[in-house]
């Protein structure tokens, strides 16, 4: 019996082991299912992030017992792109210019308002001091805050030059420049409330003193310096014509509208905003070459005081790029396009797709009428939203001034008002605008040959420009009567030459636009 009682309890036994397996088969099987499905739970509620923010929170408190100061950082261009610098990024700099380069130990010189002066900033690397005032910190008066400078190059290129090169030629990007402000956590309120508009309202005051008026032309530049490389689509030099409105010849009506015109634009920021315009006007310059147009850029310049951007769009390759320069140019400036007629195809023809930057020295057109290839591609289309369209917006108190010879060549689409506003036709010179030269140039308010000169201006016509150069002195002999005897003897020959059939077009010709001495205008609004 014992045999057969042992094998039962051993069936019995390895029966048990079978249904033991496999219920641990089972329960493993369900414990995975139902893990998998917490796990996918677990992932949406994103506890992982939970846990980092969690660390990342005691860490950031143990980082404040060992460094208590907070920063704030000014970038040099707004958002992430690099097409508008930030006001803010220049008045700190302003601000730091005048107020904390005397504790720097190494400063970045360049050119002031007064030509013996410098103005001074920090260069990269640099940490100055600054302190908090009474009724910016209350209590915590004297406080001391910290502004560092530095730069780093754009993402993607730091491997480039850890690799011992700068891109191979062309690849190589502006670094990007920063002012950091480091202060004490019981200080927050004080810096950002108070101390922080301090520093930008002092910051345009510096600005406004030490600003040198530029003329600047687009010319892409890339410069290296101590912080790396600074790219630029403008070229400037100082800008130092000497025109004004007291040396412009024209009629003395003429000259107050369109000089009260200016100074109405100048003081309509509210008015502007008002409307809902733009701050922004437009002068449509028109007339033979040399009748004054390029002197009457100069003086509205400087009557405004305005910086001045010299546009040749035949340098211009795109649509985007004209739109960059626009963005890049400053508020208080005057945008010029000079000679627009011969820039762009602008005949009003715009079924036409030919409305592309022409340069009068690229190659013609072939024997069978197909346009030679050019790598300017601007359009009337992108010139139209360049004036007036949504980016014409950005920024404000611009004036943009388009110059011809040649009205009846340009689109009327261009020229309609609300973009060029105000039409002023460059005139030949007359009477008026001949006793002003003289009274300029020879410093004579009346003369015996002032009524020959008056009646032969009456028949011939001469150019301010060919005035002014016909009145003034070209050795120390002459005066007064051998200038007048000049400008009448100049006259004569080209009443002869008028009677005779040759008229004006080769003096046109000869004549360069911009030396030029004044105007007869006719300004409409």
């Amino acid at each position: 019996m014992r045999p057969t009682t042992t094998t039962a309890t051993m069936e019995a036994s390895a029966s048990w082991m079978m249904w033991g397996g496999l219920n641990s088969g089972v329960v493993l099987s369900l414990i995975a299912v139902l893990w998998t499905v917490a796990w996918q739970n677990l992932q949406h509620l994103q506890l992982h992030h939970f846990f980092k923010r969690h660390v990342g929170r005691h860490a950031r408190r143990f980082a404040a017992l060992l460094d208590p100061y907070l920063s704030v950082t000014v970038a040099e261009y707004d958002g992430g792109g690099r097409m508008r610098r930030a006001e803010a990024y220049e008045e700190v700099k302003a601000y730091l210019a005048e107020a904390t380069t005397r504790d720097a130990r190494h400063l970045r010189a360049e050119g002031a308002k007064d030509a013996d002066r410098l103005v001074l900033s920090m260069v990269d690397g640099e940490e100055v001091a600054d302190v908090l005032l009474p009724e910016e910190a209350g209590d915590a008066a004297g406080g001391t805050v910290f502004w560092w400078a530095y730069s780093r190059p754009p993402p993607g290129q730091q491997q480039d030059r850890r690799w011992g090169g700068f891109g191979g030629g062309g690849g190589d990007q502006e670094n990007h420049r920063f002012y950091r402000l480091f202060f004490l956590d019981r200080h927050r309120d004080a810096v950002l409330n108070a101390y922080l508009p301090r520093v930008r309202r002092q910051g345009r005051a510096v600005m406004v003193r030490n600003r040198r008026r530029k003329l600047s032309t687009n010319i892409s530049t890339t410069q290296f310096t101590d912080g790396g490389f600074m790219r630029s689509s403008w070229t400037h030099v100082p800008f130092e014509h000497p025109k004004t409105f007291a040396t412009l010849a024209m009629d003395p009506a003429k000259k107050k509208e369109i000089v009260d015109d200016l100074d109405t634009f100048k003081n309509g920021k509210d008015y502007y905003a008002q409307i809902g315009k733009a701050w922004k006007r437009g002068y449509l310059l028109h007339g033979p070459p040399g009748t004054g147009k390029s002197a009457m850029i100069a003086a509205m310049a400087n009557h405004l005081d305005y910086d001045v951007y010299d546009i040749e769009l035949t340098s211009v390759h795109s649509n985007t790029e004209l739109r960059k320069l626009f963005i890049e140019t400053t508020s208080k400036s005057i945008i010029v396009i000079e000679d627009i007629d011969c820039s762009l195809d602008l005949t009003g023809a715009r079924t036409k797709k030919n409305d592309v930057v022409v340069d009068d020295k690229a190659p013609k057109p072939d024997g069978d009428g197909r346009k030679a290839d050019t790598s300017s591609k601007v359009t009337l289309s992108g010139l139209l939203n360049f004036i007036d369209g949504l980016w014409s917006a950005c920024g404000g108190e611009r004036i943009i001034v388009f110059t011809t010879n040649h009205l009846a060549k340009l689109d009327p689409a261009l020229i309609r008002r609300g973009r060029m506003d105000k039409h002023i036709e460059m005139s030949y010179c007359r009477a008026p605008a001949f006793q002003f030269l003289a009274r300029t140039y020879l410093g004579v308010e009346k003369h015996e040959l002032f009524d020959t000169v008056g009646a032969l201006l009456q028949e011939v016509d001469m150019t301010p420009a060919d005035v002014a150069e016909n009145l003034t002195p070209k050795s120390a002999d002459d005066d007064a009567d051998s200038c007048l005897r000049e400008l009448v003897a100049a006259l004569q020959k080209a009443k002869e030459d008028k009677a005779n059939g040759r008229g004006n077009d080769q003096q046109q010709q000869q004549q360069p636009e911009g030396e030029d001495g004044g105007a007869v205008v006719v300004a409409q609004d």
